[in-house]
């Protein structure tokens, strides 16, 4: 099997690397190709991945190149994991916003909108590639923002499924508090890429969320940041990206006293291409797991699994894909973020409960700014930017809009060439 990553040069890419010695046997990949136009960084994080590959005895072969053709050329599956303009660009996503007393983040409001802005094009001009060069390949999208990225895709006719982190982040943590393995728990997972709640939690067959949330609650809400009782309060557990929603002036107070994240990683990411540079360290480092990204690895390697077996029976996998009527509510063509049967023959949505009304509310409403945001990246112009922010609920004022709006494009008019 080849597998390609666009973005190889990601500092995150030592994880994933360590997550395919590990898991060999689901994932036997015989050539990794890392694609990226960043050399130095490419030259860092491929040395160190054949060296992970090597200590932990792996056959795998590992290709180097910034040609992209050459990279994905009869690729089985290709893994997007891009970052248009880099963690300066991210630090102008998170801290742009909060002049205007709005949330600075990079997948979430206004911050997201601009890396859709700029990643979209990017992605669509890259999956023409695989659709020349490995056409018979699954594009795995774990380019942020993953729902309205998996959407271009599947708009223009790919064969894409989006993948985030968060769904089997709780999963590890729910099954390690129950002292089962991960396989022995499945969740009720359901919303929109970084807008989710997890409504049922079973574990080895039975349905434990009460529980969790009496034994647990305290803990699970200290972490998301959020006030204990809200867990009983929605009888779900909020993915931490719903803090955005429903706590932004806390939030934004908190980030305007703080480091941006943006600046926490570019310092990691410094140390990270030092330890790579480093002949001597053929592991993944610890400081990798500061990165962020937590199971990112184990999320690849089960879903690519998944989606290339010649197994006849399907797993179930948390995954972005199309609504198809799975969220009756909203069209058929929203991205949605759901537990679905995944195989080589295709991904099926399990059927989904009726989502109460504050579930139902937040959803349409962010559903329809990412739709507006989509027709944006891919179509330029200032108005369809400020109709986009005038639709996202953490915005919605006709001032603010056109204000912010001429201030994202001003910041990221070098990667717009319509701006």
């Amino acid at each position: 099997m080849k597998l390609a990553i666009i973005g190889g040069g990601s500092t995150y890419t030592p994880e994933l690397v360590d997550g395919f010695a590990r898991l060999r046997d689901q994932l036997p990949v015989e050539q990794l190709a890392l694609v990226d136009p960043d050399q130095a960084r490419l030259d860092a994080v491929g040395a160190i991945s054949r060296r992970i590959l090597a200590k932990q005895g792996h056959p795998g072969e590992v290709l180097a190149t910034s040609d992209v053709a050459a990279g994905i050329e009869g690729a089985d599956a290709v893994l997007f994991q891009l970052r248009v303009g880099g963690q300066a660009a991210r630090n102008v996503d998170e801290t742009l916003p909060l002049d205007f007393c709005c949330v600075g983040q990079e997948t979430t409001g206004a911050g997201g909108l601009a890396k859709a802005l700029r990643t979209v094009p990017v992605v669509l001009e890259l999956a023409e590639q695989v659709r020349k060069h490995a056409p018979n390949a699954r594009i795995v999208d774990f380019t942020n923002p993953v729902g309205i990225v998996t959407r271009a895709l599947l708009d223009a006719g790919h064969d894409a499924v989006g993948l985030c982190n968060v769904a089997i982040g709780f999963q590890r943590r729910f099954a390690a508090a129950a002292g089962v393995t991960p396989d022995q728990v499945s969740l009720d997972h359901v919303g929109l890429n970084h807008l989710t709640w997890i409504r049922g939690v079973r574990v080895a067959g039975e349905e434990r969320l009460d529980e969790i949330i009496a034994e647990q609650g305290a803990e699970i809400a200290g972490s998301l940041h959020l006030p204990a009782r809200i867990l009983g309060e929605l009888h779900a557990i909020p993915s931490y990206y719903l803090r955005y929603f429903y706590e932004h002036d806390a939030v934004v107070k908190e980030l305007k006293e703080s480091e941006s994240r943006a600046e926490q990683v570019a310092a990691m990411e410094r140390q990270l291409i030092e330890m790579y540079n480093d002949p001597s360290v053929d592991e993944k480092p610890e400081l990798l797991a500061k990165r962020g990204g937590a199971f990112y690895s184990e999320a690849a390697v089960e879903l690519i699994a998944s989606l290339t077996a010649p197994a006849d029976e399907p797993d179930v996998r948390v995954v972005n894909m199309r609504n198809n009527g799975t969220l009756p509510f909203l069209s058929d063509d929203t991205v949605i973020e759901v537990a679905a049967e995944v195989g080589a023959n295709g991904i099926k949505a399990i059927p989904q409960p009726p989502l109460p009304a504050h579930m139902r509310g937040l959803i349409a409403h962010v559903s329809a700014y990412e739709e507006l945001a989509l027709d944006a990246a891919i179509h330029g112009g200032r108005d369809r930017v400020v109709q986009a922010l005038l639709a996202h609920p953490l915005i919605g004022q006709y001032d603010l809009a056109n204000r912010l709006g001429d201030a994202l494009i001003a910041a990221n008019e070098k990667f717009l060439p319509w701006a």
